[in-house]
Protein backbone atom coordinates (compact mmCIF):
# COMPACT_ATOMS: atom_id res chain seq x y z
CA UNK A 1 0.00 0.00 0.00
CA UNK A 2 1.33 3.45 -0.89
CA UNK A 3 2.18 6.40 2.07
CA UNK A 4 1.30 10.18 1.84
CA UNK A 5 4.20 12.39 2.41
CA UNK A 6 1.74 13.92 4.89
CA UNK A 7 -0.71 12.30 5.83
CA UNK A 8 -0.64 8.34 6.79
CA UNK A 9 -3.22 6.16 3.91
CA UNK A 10 -4.68 3.55 6.41
CA UNK A 11 -4.25 0.11 6.15
CA UNK A 12 -4.93 -2.56 8.26
CA UNK A 13 -1.23 -3.15 8.82
CA UNK A 14 -1.22 0.03 10.68
CA UNK A 15 -1.72 0.89 14.47
CA UNK A 16 -4.42 2.89 14.32
CA UNK A 17 -4.41 6.25 16.63
CA UNK A 18 -6.28 6.67 19.65
CA UNK A 19 -9.57 7.81 19.54
CA UNK A 20 -9.67 10.57 21.51
CA UNK A 21 -8.50 13.57 20.45
CA UNK A 22 -8.34 12.15 16.86
CA UNK A 23 -11.86 13.53 15.62
CA UNK A 24 -13.28 16.66 14.75
CA UNK A 25 -14.71 18.00 17.50
CA UNK A 26 -14.61 15.12 20.28
CA UNK A 27 -18.55 14.63 21.07
CA UNK A 28 -17.82 11.28 22.06
CA UNK A 29 -14.08 10.93 22.71
CA UNK A 30 -15.13 9.78 26.44
CA UNK A 31 -17.76 7.70 25.17
CA UNK A 32 -16.53 3.91 25.88
CA UNK A 33 -18.66 2.44 23.35
CA UNK A 34 -17.68 5.04 20.57
CA UNK A 35 -13.85 4.49 21.09
CA UNK A 36 -14.54 0.73 21.25
CA UNK A 37 -16.82 1.14 17.70
CA UNK A 38 -14.34 3.96 16.07
CA UNK A 39 -11.54 1.09 15.20
CA UNK A 40 -13.78 -1.36 14.30
CA UNK A 41 -15.72 0.93 11.70
CA UNK A 42 -12.50 1.75 10.19
CA UNK A 43 -11.94 -1.40 9.07
CA UNK A 44 -15.24 -2.04 7.98
CA UNK A 45 -15.23 1.41 5.74
CA UNK A 46 -11.87 1.05 4.29
CA UNK A 47 -12.71 -2.84 3.01
CA UNK A 48 -16.40 -1.29 1.86
CA UNK A 49 -14.83 1.30 0.06
CA UNK A 50 -12.25 -1.42 -2.04
CA UNK A 51 -9.35 -1.58 0.71
CA UNK A 52 -7.44 -4.39 -0.06
CA UNK A 53 -7.46 -4.44 -3.61
CA UNK A 54 -6.92 -0.35 -4.25
CA UNK A 55 -5.52 2.00 -2.22
CA UNK A 56 -8.11 4.17 -0.15
CA UNK A 57 -6.58 7.77 0.12
CA UNK A 58 -7.89 8.27 3.49
CA UNK A 59 -6.25 8.71 6.84
CA UNK A 60 -7.27 7.12 10.48
CA UNK A 61 -8.68 10.43 11.27
CA UNK A 62 -11.09 10.69 8.09
CA UNK A 63 -12.84 7.28 9.45
CA UNK A 64 -13.04 8.71 12.88
CA UNK A 65 -14.39 11.69 11.78
CA UNK A 66 -16.90 10.35 9.17
CA UNK A 67 -18.26 7.89 12.09
CA UNK A 68 -18.65 11.38 14.77
CA UNK A 69 -19.86 13.25 11.40
CA UNK A 70 -22.40 10.46 10.82
CA UNK A 71 -23.74 10.18 14.74
CA UNK A 72 -23.95 13.81 15.13
CA UNK A 73 -26.14 13.72 11.84
CA UNK A 74 -28.60 11.18 13.46
CA UNK A 75 -29.04 13.24 16.57
CA UNK A 76 -29.74 16.03 14.28
CA UNK A 77 -32.60 14.31 12.38
CA UNK A 78 -34.04 12.52 15.95
CA UNK A 79 -33.83 15.64 18.16
CA UNK A 80 -35.08 18.17 15.31
CA UNK A 81 -38.14 15.30 15.28
CA UNK A 82 -38.41 15.52 19.05
CA UNK A 83 -38.52 19.51 18.36
CA UNK A 84 -41.59 19.35 16.17
CA UNK A 85 -43.36 16.23 17.85
CA UNK A 86 -43.59 18.25 20.63
CA UNK A 87 -42.89 22.19 20.79
CA UNK A 88 -46.26 23.09 21.99
CA UNK A 89 -45.49 20.98 25.06
CA UNK A 90 -42.12 22.93 25.32
CA UNK A 91 -42.30 26.34 24.50
CA UNK A 92 -42.45 28.72 27.82
CA UNK A 93 -40.55 26.00 29.64
CA UNK A 94 -37.76 26.85 31.56
CA UNK A 95 -34.74 25.82 29.94
CA UNK A 96 -33.52 24.18 32.86
CA UNK A 97 -29.14 23.84 33.58
CA UNK A 98 -28.90 20.48 31.67
CA UNK A 99 -30.08 18.35 28.58
CA UNK A 100 -33.61 16.69 27.56
CA UNK A 101 -32.46 14.18 25.64
CA UNK A 102 -33.96 11.55 28.10
CA UNK A 103 -36.76 13.47 29.47
CA UNK A 104 -40.02 12.00 28.59
CA UNK A 105 -41.86 14.43 27.56
CA UNK A 106 -45.18 14.85 29.20
CA UNK A 107 -48.22 16.34 26.39
CA UNK A 108 -50.52 19.07 28.50
CA UNK A 109 -52.66 21.72 27.81
CA UNK A 110 -50.12 24.33 29.53
CA UNK A 111 -49.08 26.10 26.12
CA UNK A 112 -53.40 25.45 25.02
CA UNK A 113 -54.84 27.59 28.04
CA UNK A 114 -51.59 30.24 27.51
CA UNK A 115 -53.32 31.03 24.26
CA UNK A 116 -56.65 30.36 25.18
CA UNK A 117 -56.06 33.37 27.76
CA UNK A 118 -56.31 35.89 25.23
CA UNK A 119 -60.23 34.82 24.70
CA UNK A 120 -60.84 34.77 28.00
CA UNK A 121 -59.64 38.62 28.06
CA UNK A 122 -61.86 39.49 25.44
CA UNK A 123 -65.00 38.07 26.98
CA UNK A 124 -63.99 39.13 30.46
CA UNK A 125 -63.49 35.43 31.83
CA UNK A 126 -59.99 35.20 32.75
CA UNK A 127 -56.85 36.16 30.42
CA UNK A 128 -53.42 37.49 31.52
CA UNK A 129 -54.36 41.70 30.45
CA UNK A 130 -55.59 43.46 33.50
CA UNK A 131 -59.11 45.08 32.73
CA UNK A 132 -59.03 48.66 33.94
CA UNK A 133 -61.53 50.83 35.88
CA UNK A 134 -62.74 54.49 34.70
CA UNK A 135 -65.65 56.58 35.15
CA UNK A 136 -67.25 59.74 33.58
CA UNK A 137 -69.31 61.92 35.26
CA UNK A 138 -72.54 62.35 33.32
CA UNK A 139 -73.55 65.89 32.85
CA UNK A 140 -77.63 66.78 32.59
CA UNK A 141 -78.37 67.24 28.88
CA UNK A 142 -75.42 65.46 27.89
CA UNK A 143 -76.01 62.93 25.82
CA UNK A 144 -72.16 61.65 24.11
CA UNK A 145 -69.02 61.33 25.80
CA UNK A 146 -65.40 60.87 24.07
CA UNK A 147 -63.87 57.82 25.86
CA UNK A 148 -60.42 58.70 23.59
CA UNK A 149 -60.23 62.31 25.43
CA UNK A 150 -60.81 60.95 28.86
CA UNK A 151 -58.16 58.52 28.02
CA UNK A 152 -55.80 60.71 27.07
CA UNK A 153 -56.47 62.59 30.10
CA UNK A 154 -56.54 60.16 32.56
CA UNK A 155 -55.64 56.62 31.70
CA UNK A 156 -51.95 57.38 31.95
CA UNK A 157 -50.91 56.30 28.47
CA UNK A 158 -47.66 56.08 26.64
CA UNK A 159 -47.56 58.13 23.16
CA UNK A 160 -49.22 56.19 20.48
CA UNK A 161 -51.79 53.75 23.36
CA UNK A 162 -54.87 53.50 23.26
CA UNK A 163 -57.63 52.16 25.38
CA UNK A 164 -60.18 49.45 24.01
CA UNK A 165 -63.51 50.25 26.23
CA UNK A 166 -65.19 45.83 27.91
CA UNK A 167 -67.61 46.95 29.76
CA UNK A 168 -70.25 49.65 30.52
CA UNK A 169 -71.83 49.50 33.75
CA UNK A 170 -75.26 51.40 32.73
CA UNK A 171 -78.09 49.10 32.60
CA UNK A 172 -81.57 49.12 34.32
CA UNK A 173 -81.20 46.99 37.85
CA UNK A 174 -81.86 42.97 36.84
CA UNK A 175 -85.87 42.18 37.55
CA UNK A 176 -84.73 39.92 39.89
CA UNK A 177 -83.32 42.37 42.19
CA UNK A 178 -87.02 44.07 42.02
CA UNK A 179 -88.41 40.31 42.45
CA UNK A 180 -89.20 41.45 46.20
CA UNK A 181 -89.19 44.39 47.63
CA UNK A 182 -89.16 44.30 51.32
CA UNK A 183 -90.53 47.74 51.59
CA UNK A 184 -94.26 46.86 49.45
CA UNK A 185 -94.10 43.43 50.33
CA UNK A 186 -94.78 40.69 46.91
CA UNK A 187 -98.43 40.40 47.51
CA UNK A 188 -98.72 36.80 48.19
CA UNK A 189 -99.44 35.73 51.39
CA UNK A 190 -96.27 33.25 52.65
CA UNK A 191 -94.38 36.19 53.38
CA UNK A 192 -94.87 36.03 57.11
CA UNK A 193 -94.44 32.28 57.09
CA UNK A 194 -91.31 32.53 55.01
CA UNK A 195 -89.96 34.97 57.67
CA UNK A 196 -91.55 32.27 60.38
CA UNK A 197 -89.16 29.26 59.14
CA UNK A 198 -86.26 32.20 59.09
CA UNK A 199 -86.18 32.69 55.17
CA UNK A 200 -87.47 36.35 55.07
CA UNK A 201 -83.99 37.31 53.77
CA UNK A 202 -83.44 34.55 51.20
CA UNK A 203 -86.68 35.17 48.98
CA UNK A 204 -87.06 34.74 46.13
CA UNK A 205 -84.31 31.67 45.88
CA UNK A 206 -86.64 29.86 48.43
CA UNK A 207 -90.13 30.30 46.68
CA UNK A 208 -89.53 27.41 45.28
CA UNK A 209 -90.95 25.85 48.64
CA UNK A 210 -94.51 27.50 47.94
CA UNK A 211 -94.72 28.11 44.16
CA UNK A 212 -93.04 26.39 41.20
CA UNK A 213 -90.08 27.91 39.34
CA UNK A 214 -91.74 28.56 35.97
CA UNK A 215 -93.87 30.91 38.35
CA UNK A 216 -90.45 33.27 38.82
CA UNK A 217 -89.93 33.10 35.30
CA UNK A 218 -92.99 34.32 34.97
CA UNK A 219 -92.87 37.26 36.99
CA UNK A 220 -89.13 38.26 36.01
CA UNK A 221 -90.22 38.58 32.13
CA UNK A 222 -93.48 40.36 33.37
CA UNK A 223 -91.21 42.92 35.30
CA UNK A 224 -89.11 43.16 31.95
CA UNK A 225 -91.69 43.55 29.46
CA UNK A 226 -93.21 46.53 31.95
CA UNK A 227 -89.94 48.15 31.77
CA UNK A 228 -89.72 48.21 28.09
CA UNK A 229 -93.26 48.82 27.54
CA UNK A 230 -94.10 51.61 30.41
CA UNK A 231 -90.28 52.99 31.45
CA UNK A 232 -87.83 54.34 29.80
CA UNK A 233 -85.16 52.19 28.67
CA UNK A 234 -81.79 52.86 30.13
CA UNK A 235 -78.97 51.35 27.36
CA UNK A 236 -76.20 53.11 25.96
CA UNK A 237 -74.40 53.10 22.39
CA UNK A 238 -70.86 52.86 22.18
CA UNK A 239 -69.04 53.73 18.78
CA UNK A 240 -65.64 53.98 18.15
CA UNK A 241 -64.95 55.25 21.88
CA UNK A 242 -67.84 57.72 21.95
CA UNK A 243 -70.46 56.72 24.71
CA UNK A 244 -73.96 57.82 23.67
CA UNK A 245 -76.31 57.44 26.70
CA UNK A 246 -80.33 56.49 26.49
CA UNK A 247 -82.31 58.14 27.69
CA UNK A 248 -80.48 61.83 27.81
CA UNK A 249 -79.53 62.45 31.41
CA UNK A 250 -81.92 64.69 33.48
CA UNK A 251 -80.00 64.42 36.81
CA UNK A 252 -75.62 63.94 37.75
CA UNK A 253 -74.69 60.46 38.00
CA UNK A 254 -71.32 58.59 37.46
CA UNK A 255 -70.87 56.30 34.59
CA UNK A 256 -68.04 53.18 35.21
CA UNK A 257 -66.60 51.40 32.80
CA UNK A 258 -63.69 48.83 31.86
CA UNK A 259 -61.21 48.96 29.43
CA UNK A 260 -57.93 47.08 28.48
CA UNK A 261 -54.90 49.28 27.33
CA UNK A 262 -53.93 48.20 23.56
CA UNK A 263 -50.37 48.06 24.19
CA UNK A 264 -50.72 45.56 26.72
CA UNK A 265 -53.01 43.89 24.64
CA UNK A 266 -50.71 43.93 22.14
CA UNK A 267 -47.89 42.96 23.74
CA UNK A 268 -45.74 40.17 22.40
CA UNK A 269 -44.26 39.16 25.64
CA UNK A 270 -45.78 38.30 28.61
CA UNK A 271 -43.93 37.82 31.30
CA UNK A 272 -44.07 34.08 33.16
CA UNK A 273 -43.97 33.90 37.02
CA UNK A 274 -40.73 32.37 37.91
CA UNK A 275 -38.56 32.84 35.48
CA UNK A 276 -36.76 35.28 33.31
CA UNK A 277 -37.36 35.49 29.70
CA UNK A 278 -33.45 34.00 29.12
CA UNK A 279 -34.38 31.07 30.36
CA UNK A 280 -37.56 29.91 28.95
CA UNK A 281 -37.85 28.08 25.47
CA UNK A 282 -38.72 30.40 23.17
CA UNK A 283 -37.75 28.55 19.42
CA UNK A 284 -36.85 25.71 18.30
CA UNK A 285 -32.92 26.42 18.76
CA UNK A 286 -32.60 27.11 22.25
CA UNK A 287 -34.59 23.53 23.44
CA UNK A 288 -31.92 22.17 25.50
CA UNK A 289 -31.18 19.31 23.60
CA UNK A 290 -27.57 17.77 23.43
CA UNK A 291 -25.15 15.49 20.82
CA UNK A 292 -26.74 12.07 21.48
CA UNK A 293 -25.13 9.38 23.85
CA UNK A 294 -23.73 7.05 21.77
CA UNK A 295 -23.65 3.76 24.12
CA UNK A 296 -27.41 4.62 24.60
CA UNK A 297 -28.34 3.95 20.51
CA UNK A 298 -29.58 0.64 19.83
CA UNK A 299 -28.31 -2.12 17.49
CA UNK A 300 -30.70 -0.91 14.35
CA UNK A 301 -29.67 2.72 14.26
CA UNK A 302 -25.81 2.26 14.92
CA UNK A 303 -26.46 0.46 11.89
CA UNK A 304 -27.67 3.32 10.02
CA UNK A 305 -24.97 5.18 11.45
CA UNK A 306 -22.11 3.14 9.82
CA UNK A 307 -23.81 2.88 6.54
CA UNK A 308 -24.16 7.32 6.68
CA UNK A 309 -20.72 7.14 7.70
CA UNK A 310 -19.39 4.98 5.38
CA UNK A 311 -21.23 7.65 2.41
CA UNK A 312 -19.32 10.11 4.38
CA UNK A 313 -16.07 8.50 3.80
CA UNK A 314 -16.83 8.14 0.39
CA UNK A 315 -17.81 11.57 -0.37
CA UNK A 316 -14.54 12.84 1.39
CA UNK A 317 -12.47 10.30 -1.05
CA UNK A 318 -14.42 11.21 -3.66
CA UNK A 319 -13.60 14.85 -3.52
CA UNK A 320 -9.79 14.16 -2.56
CA UNK A 321 -10.08 12.13 -6.13
CA UNK A 322 -11.68 15.11 -8.00
CA UNK A 323 -8.53 17.08 -7.35
CA UNK A 324 -6.36 14.94 -9.61
CA UNK A 325 -9.18 13.24 -12.07
CA UNK A 326 -6.58 12.31 -14.61
CA UNK A 327 -3.39 10.97 -13.40
CA UNK A 328 0.34 10.46 -15.53
CA UNK A 329 1.32 6.69 -15.38
CA UNK A 330 5.25 7.24 -15.31
CA UNK A 331 7.52 5.19 -17.80
CA UNK A 332 4.81 5.16 -20.60
CA UNK A 333 3.07 7.88 -21.00
CA UNK A 334 -0.32 6.25 -20.18
CA UNK A 335 -2.87 8.15 -17.78
CA UNK A 336 -5.40 7.01 -15.26
CA UNK A 337 -8.99 8.56 -14.90
CA UNK A 338 -9.73 8.52 -11.22
CA UNK A 339 -13.30 8.31 -10.28
CA UNK A 340 -13.52 11.27 -8.05
CA UNK A 341 -17.18 12.75 -8.87
CA UNK A 342 -18.81 9.47 -9.65
CA UNK A 343 -17.65 8.28 -6.14
CA UNK A 344 -19.01 12.29 -4.64
CA UNK A 345 -22.47 11.46 -6.95
CA UNK A 346 -22.84 8.35 -5.63
CA UNK A 347 -22.12 9.25 -1.77
CA UNK A 348 -25.04 12.28 -2.01
CA UNK A 349 -27.43 10.10 -3.39
CA UNK A 350 -26.59 6.93 -0.58
CA UNK A 351 -26.84 9.90 2.36
CA UNK A 352 -30.32 11.26 0.80
CA UNK A 353 -31.41 7.89 0.92
CA UNK A 354 -30.48 7.10 4.81
CA UNK A 355 -31.86 10.46 5.43
CA UNK A 356 -35.71 9.63 4.20
CA UNK A 357 -35.50 6.17 5.39
CA UNK A 358 -34.57 7.56 9.32
CA UNK A 359 -37.27 10.39 8.88
CA UNK A 360 -40.13 7.71 7.56
CA UNK A 361 -39.18 5.58 10.49
CA UNK A 362 -39.27 8.82 12.85
CA UNK A 363 -42.70 9.80 11.27
CA UNK A 364 -44.25 6.15 11.81
CA UNK A 365 -42.84 6.63 15.34
CA UNK A 366 -44.62 9.89 15.97
CA UNK A 367 -47.53 10.05 18.42
CA UNK A 368 -50.27 11.12 15.87
CA UNK A 369 -49.59 7.85 13.30
CA UNK A 370 -49.06 5.47 16.87
CA UNK A 371 -52.76 6.27 17.90
CA UNK A 372 -53.94 6.71 14.33
CA UNK A 373 -52.37 2.99 14.29
CA UNK A 374 -53.91 2.15 16.92
CA UNK A 375 -57.49 3.00 16.06
CA UNK A 376 -57.17 1.15 13.19
CA UNK A 377 -56.36 -1.92 14.81
CA UNK A 378 -59.28 -1.76 17.60
CA UNK A 379 -61.47 -1.18 14.49
CA UNK A 380 -60.15 -4.17 12.60
CA UNK A 381 -60.63 -6.06 15.92
CA UNK A 382 -64.00 -5.26 16.17
CA UNK A 383 -64.81 -6.43 12.56
CA UNK A 384 -63.28 -10.03 12.68
CA UNK A 385 -64.91 -10.18 16.00
CA UNK A 386 -68.27 -9.32 14.93
CA UNK A 387 -68.15 -11.97 12.54
CA UNK A 388 -67.26 -14.77 15.34
CA UNK A 389 -70.65 -16.64 15.73
CA UNK A 390 -72.28 -16.39 19.32
CA UNK A 391 -73.53 -19.54 21.03
CA UNK A 392 -77.10 -19.71 22.38
CA UNK A 393 -77.42 -21.12 25.93
CA UNK A 394 -80.60 -22.52 26.37
CA UNK A 395 -81.10 -22.94 30.89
Amino acid sequence: MSTNTTVEIYDESMVLPPVSGSTNFGYYDNDAQFVSDAPRFTKYAFRKLGGLIEDIELSPYHYYGALEDAVSAYGKELYEFKIRENYLNLEGAPTGSGNINNTLIQPNLGNVIRMAKDYGTELGTGGSVDWHMGSVPLQIGQQVYDLDAWAAASASLAPGDAIEVKRVFYQIPPAVSRFFDPTVGTGFGYQNMLNEFGFGSMSPAVNFMMMPVYADVLRIQGIEFNDEVRRSAYTFELINNKLRIFPIPAFERTVFFNYIKKSERDAIGRPVSGSLPQDLITNVGNVPYDVPTYTQINAPFRKWIFEYGISVCKEILGNIRSKYAVVETPGNGSSVTLNGPSLVEQARAEKEALMLSLRETLTQSSRRTQLENKAAEAASMREIQSDVPLLIYVG
